[in-house]
This record gives structure tokens, C-alpha cells and sequence, in this order.
């Protein structure tokens, strides 16, 4: 994510809370074409370590991707959409923390 300039990126810990992931990754590409690359290398990066990718959605738009790896979940926004659903309050009880600069 941080090799296609992917920004903002934070961990959420919500396992034990839904039965959807144990993890969400939340991070923001400054466009649609931007987002669409941070996908491609998430699911590059996955199946090159062997991860299963059950699915992708939102890819067509490119406004909000997700990207579903099991116990992982990472969504990809771009700034409007992220700000618009703010995932990071819906999940506000689960442990956060920022990754990179």
C-alpha cells in the first residue's frame, strides 16, 4: 500500500466484535486510479504469499474498494468516501493504530 502511495493507513482490531474479519485496514488514495492501484497490489501481494482472496468489491467505481482476505478485510478509499462513511468511528471501540509517517 505504502509503495503505491497509499495514505492515512490504520489498523483496526475488531475482532470478537463482528464475525466479518479480526482485522480492518483502512487506507486512502488521492483518486480513483490511485485506489484501483492500491487494490491490485494488495491482492498481488496476497496471492503471492499464498493469502486467498475471497473478494474484491467496488473495484468498477474505485471510490470505496474492498478488499476481503479472510480474517482480513482492507478498505480502500478515496478522501470523500472515507470522511462520508468513517469507518474509524464506526469501530471506534477497537484498538487503532496508524501505520507509516
Amino acid at each position: 500500500m505504502q509503495a503505491k502511495k497509499g495514505e492515512d493507513v490504520v489498523v483496526i482490531d475488531v475482532g470478537g466484535r463482528t464475525i466479518l474479519a479480526d482485522t480492518f485496514v483502512v487506507v486512502t488514495g488521492r483518486s480513483k486510479i490511485q485506489t484501483r492501484a492500491i487494490s491490485d497490489a494488495v491482492v498481488e501481494a496476497a496471492k503471492e504469499a499464498s493469502h486467498p482472496v475471497s473478494r474484491v468489491e467496488g473495484y468498477a467505481d474505485g471510490g470505496w474498494i474492498l478488499i476481503d482476505l479472510g480474517n482480513l478485510i482492507v478498505h480502500v478509499f478515496v478522501p470523500e468516501q472515507r470522511t462520508f462513511y468513517n469507518i474509524e468511528r464506526l469501530w471506534a471501540e477497537g484498538p487503532k493504530r496508524q501505520v507509516g509517517g
